[in-house]
């Protein structure tokens, strides 16, 4: 994955002013498939054969309630509420299949919120969320996530067959698995980018229902701040008349449309992503100071 580097204050970099990350104006972008634009500098851990995706036992039963319900579900809310007034729109297309689990996609726009999101929209159900190995790698938080629902992917055979076993169980349990099909963190992206039909084989191995959020950025009728509005969709179902990989197209290809037209109701950039070959030639700031420096 591409990252980029906070210490070069050229355009289309980040860095750090007063000692907080700072998004840029612009953005240049090489490949919407593979770049990664998170501020986040973690090392990932090996998800091997030893890593543990299912306890049973009480302790833990207690500890996903606690963190899930106790913690992390009030704080979801306060945090969506006050950092980008958040609202969901549409979140009653869920209803008819309240009492199944089901597959919720997402667009990937931001680091925090888009852990806190599906808890939001898919609230009272349990929400698994499918995560890159970093989301458990973390000093602290990454012994928690797992009790917040996070399935990191796999790095081992052994592994995959954990994980596989753990998604099947989340199934028959009938939760919510989410999944962000773009992979990689784009800060405030307003378009949906390309992405592959590969995670849409869950729902078709299970034949479940499949959902999809989009997250947009809006002007506010008042003040110069921007907030987030999430539309919801669906539901989409696997297609037993085609071929297990047709279906799977045909998933992918109606989430991508359905959340591509609700990326139109984005009224308001933060960040501007352009591709490389539209990057002007750099110069130095005017004074010659960095203005990576306080």
């Amino acid at each position: 994955m591409k990252s980029l580097n906070w210490k070069e204050y050229s355009v289309g970099k980040l860095c750090k002013v007063h000692g907080m990350k700072k998004l840029p104006d612009i953005i240049y972008y090489d490949d919407p498939l593979r770049d990664e634009f998170s501020t986040a500098e973690i090392t990932p851990r090996r998800i091997d054969d030893a890593y543990r995706y299912v306890y049973t036992g009480r302790w833990k039963q207690f500890t996903h309630f606690f963190w899930y319900r106790v913690v992390a579900t009030p704080l979801a809310w306060i945090y969506l509420k006050f950092k980008f007034s958040h609202r969901i729109v549409n979140r009653a297309v869920l209803d008819q299949h309240r009492a199944e689990g089901y597959f919720l996609y997402g667009n990937h726009t931001q680091a925090i919120a888009d852990a806190l999101i599906p808890t939001m929209v898919s609230a009272p159900k349990n929400v698994y969320v499918i995560v890159h190995p970093n989301n458990v790698s973390m000093p602290v938080l990454g012994r928690i996530t797992p009790s917040l629902g996070a399935l990191p992917l796999p790095d081992t055979l052994g592994a995959s067959r954990h994980f596989l076993a753990a998604v099947a169980q989340r199934v028959e349990e009938h939760h919510v698995l989410c999944i962000y099909p773009e992979a990689h963190i784009w800060p405030y992206y307003t378009g949906i980018r390309p992405f592959t039909d590969q995670s849409f084989h869950y729902p078709v191995r299970y034949n479940k229902p499949v959902y999809c959020f989009t997250n947009t950025y809006q002007q506010k009728r008042h003040g110069g701040k921007v907030r987030m509005v999430t539309y919801v969709d669906g539901p989409f179902y696997p297609d037993r008349t085609l071929k297990p990989r047709e279906q799977q197209a045909k998933l992918r290809d109606a989430v991508f449309n359905a959340m591509t037209a609700r990326a139109t109701n984005s009224n308001a950039v933060v960040v501007r992503y352009l591709p490389r070959a539209e990057e002007k030639k750099e110069t130095p700031p005017p004074t010659g100071k960095d203005p990576c420096e306080s």
